[in-house]
């Protein structure tokens, strides 16, 4: 049960958004995810709610609502996809440039 919040400001912080999606019920967790090279916020977040009906509620509630100057993005977080490792690409095997010349 959690819920993305995107267009958040740069200024936001943890106990704030807790603030917010609070009026709706139990807030289990919050995340902030920060870019690796500056740590600097990146503009979205996840809330994890207590149930269904309190994640809906919230939903409902504050997608495209105003808050610190910005329109809210709200809405179902979805399953973060799996990535492959970097360099993409065959290694070895029939298939790579060495072995076909």
């Amino acid at each position: 049960m959690s819920v993305y919040v995107g267009n958040l400001s740069y200024e936001v912080t943890e106990e704030s958004l807790n603030a917010v999606f609070a009026e709706y019920g139990s807030v289990k967790r919050v995340q902030l995810p920060t870019d690796r090279e500056t740590g600097r916020l990146r503009g979205f977040g996840f809330v994890e709610m207590g149930t269904d009906a309190e994640e809906t509620a919230a939903i409902e509630a504050l997608d495209g609502a105003e808050w610190m100057g910005r329109d809210l993005k709200v809405n179902k977080a979805k399953p973060r996809e799996e990535r492959g490792s970097f360099g993409g690409g065959n290694r070895g095997g029939n298939n790579s440039f060495r072995n076909r010349y």
